[in-house]
Order: C-alpha cells, then sequence, then structure tokens
C-alpha cells in the first residue's frame, strides 16, 4: 500500500474517530499490527489552533511515521493555512475529513455536509493540494442523502486535483452509522480511479475484512468502531489474510495487560482530570462482554481519580483471575469424581 511517497508496512488502516484516535491509542493500534492510522480531526478554524484540545491532537511524539493529520473545515482558505500550519509541525500526510456525519460538524458545513456542494468540494481540494507539499488524502461517504450518492463525481475530482488516496465509508451522511453499509459504489470507484481506494464501514471481524477487500476491489481497508477496546483487531485480520485461519481470542490475562498499558499512557497523556474521563469509555470496551462488567463499569465510571480507576481495573481482572482458577479446580475435582 503506497500513499505518496511512504510505503505502508500493509494495507489495514485505523479509522480517524474523534475523541478515540489519539497519539496513544493510535500507537496501540499500530503496535497490534495497523499500518496506518489517521488522527482525530483538527478543525481549520484558527481561533481554536492554541486550545488544549487542538495541542493534544496535534501532539505525535514517538508515533510509528507516516504521520498522518486530519484537517476539518469548510473554508477553503482556512484549509490551505490548517494543512501548512500541520505539516510545519510535522505532520507528513494531510488528510481531509469530509465523512463526519456529526451534527456539530456538518452545521458548520465541514465533514460529510459538504457533499452537498461539489463545487466548494473541489476548491478545497485544490486548496489544500496546492498549499502543502506532503501527500493529501481524503475520507469521504457516498454522498450526503441516500438516492442522490454523488461519490463517483467526487472521486474523480478528487483523483483530479491530486489526491494521493481516497477512503470510502459505505454509508451516506443520512445513514448516519445506521443500516449495513454498501460497497457496490467503492467497487465503482477502484474500477475508474488510478489512485489508492480505502474502503470503510462494518469491517468488524477477518472474515468481514476479506470479504469486503473482494466486494469492492479496494487496494486496503479502514477499521473504526470494531477497533474500539479491541486493538489486536488489526494483528487477527493480518493472520487470517496471510493465511486463511483465524487466530484464537486473547486470553483474559493479555487483555488485562494491554487494558493497564493503555490506561497508563492515557493518564500520562491527558493528566489527572481529563485522563479519568477520556479513559471511562476505553475501560467499558476492553470489558465489554467479559463476567460482571456491567456492573464494575457502573462503579468504575464514579471514579473520580486516576489512582482509584487504576486499583479497580487490577481488583476486576483479580476477580476474574479468582473465579477462572475456581473454575478449573472445580472442573478437575469433577473429572477426579467421574474417573473414581
Amino acid at each position: 500500500m503506497q500513499i505518496g511517497p511512504y510505503t505502508l508496512k500493509n494495507n489495514l488502516i485505523v479509522a480517524p474517530m474523534a475523541g478515540v484516535t489519539d497519539r496513544p491509542f493510535r500507537i496501540l493500534c499500530k503496535r497490534f499490527g495497523a499500518g496506518h492510522a489517521v488522527s482525530e480531526m483538527i478543525t481549520s478554524n484558527s481561533l481554536l489552533w492554541g486550545s488544549q484540545k487542538t495541542q493534544r491532537r496535534a501532539n505525535h511524539a514517538g508515533e510509528i511515521a507516516p504521520i498522518s493529520v486530519q484537517i476539518a473545515g469548510g473554508i477553503p482558505e482556512q484549509m490551505a493555512e490548517a494543512a501548512r500550519i500541520n505539516v510545519a509541525h510535522g505532520a507528513q500526510i494531510i488528510d481531509i475529513n469530509m465523512g463526519c456525519p456529526a451534527k456539530k460538524v456538518c452545521n458548520v458545513m465541514a465533514g460529510s455536509a459538504l457533499l452537498q456542494q461539489e463545487e466548494l468540494v473541489a476548491r478545497i481540494l485544490d486548496a489544500v493540494v496546492k498549499a502543502v507539499d506532503v501527500p493529501v488524502t481524503l475520507k469521504t461517504r457516498l454522498g450526503y442523502c441516500n438516492g442522490q450518492e454523488n461519490i463517483l463525481r467526487i472521486a474523480r475530482r478528487a483523483e483530479e486535483a491530486g489526491i494521493a488516496a481516497l477512503a470510502i465509508h459505505g454509508r451516506t451522511r443520512e445513514d448516519m452509522y445506521n443500516g449495513q453499509a454498501r460497497y457496490e459504489l467503492i467497487r465503482e470507484v477502484k474500477g475508474m480511479l488510478g489512485i489508492p481506494v480505502i474502503a470503510n464501514g462494518d469491517i468488524d471481524s477477518p472474515q468481514k475484512a476479506r470479504e469486503v477487500l473482494a466486494a469492492t476491489g479496494a487496494d486496503a481497508i479502514m477499521v473504526g468502531r470494531a477497533a474500539q477496546g479491541r486493538p489486536w483487531i488489526f494483528r487477527e485480520i493480518a493472520h487470517y489474510l496471510a493465511h486463511g485461519e483465524l487466530l484464537p481470542a486473547p486470553e483474559v490475562s493479555e487483555i488485562r495487560q494491554v487494558l493497564a498499558e493503555h490506561l497508563e499512557e492515557l493518564h500520562q497523556f491527558y493528566g489527572e482530570y481529563s485522563g479519568v474521563r477520556i479513559a471511562r469509555k476505553h475501560i467499558a470496551w476492553y470489558t465489554k462482554g467479559l463476567r460482571d462488567s456491567n456492573e464494575f463499569r457502573q462503579a468504575m465510571y464514579r471514579l473520580e481519580t486516576t489512582q482509584a480507576q487504576q486499583q479497580a481495573v487490577q481488583q476486576y481482572f483479580d476477580q476474574l483471575a479468582e473465579h477462572h482458577h475456581r473454575l478449573v479446580y472445580e472442573q478437575q475435582e469433577d473429572a477426579l469424581a467421574t474417573a473414581a
């Protein structure tokens, strides 16, 4: 998989997700086998560049190259300036957000709302590509409304503007995240473009990854929500695509270790107040489906310090381990009784 001069180690990419794909999460996913990751979106509004949130989102210290920064906005000149600023701060790839369906983003004519105005889309693409000497990629959807999908025109114009790679979520803005992603138009786009095309939407297992690659002919796939609390999905997909066999699910002991390390990174990255609050959703994702996890989460949400949060997580996994040991012991006792 090639984006401009950069050769990725594979064709598995972490989708940009606001509030999720921060530096600790991107580094973790790359460690588990993702070949590339795109940052959370950074606003093109210069009035917000000095905010702590924006500065954190622009922090890429220790991250494996290439560094890809997503920018969001609806004014070509602002988008161009945002691209220049981020490249000056270390971005090696600029990604343009025309896919976010969130109301607060679309209400300021950004994200997927831009798909309603193809002329404005063209102006933004041209302005950003001309503003920087690094590859520019585009993340978008099939269109704004169902029945009015315009991805074929958007894709053609993107290639003409010099976009280096195109990621397409197989839904419209109207769909939000409802229903099933559609891949037929992604296949059509791939058939008519010479640049890499990345398929996105509902890729939640190794089998689905292979199905989507086959259905779309895409050069790569982008995994988003399925990686939340499950960064090892990239390891699982890579193994399945290479060998055609499924890896066993991670042991609870590995989940514990990964979560503990992730928590430590989040707490250091965000500090005491924000670190606890940002970490809550990650803890919930990691523990989903484990024994007594709902009761644990309800108690964990009320904790206010990083120390209390870390202790609660350790105690919860200690209880899981103790239950497992008791279960194994009981099974051994039953086996011995049956044999006697």
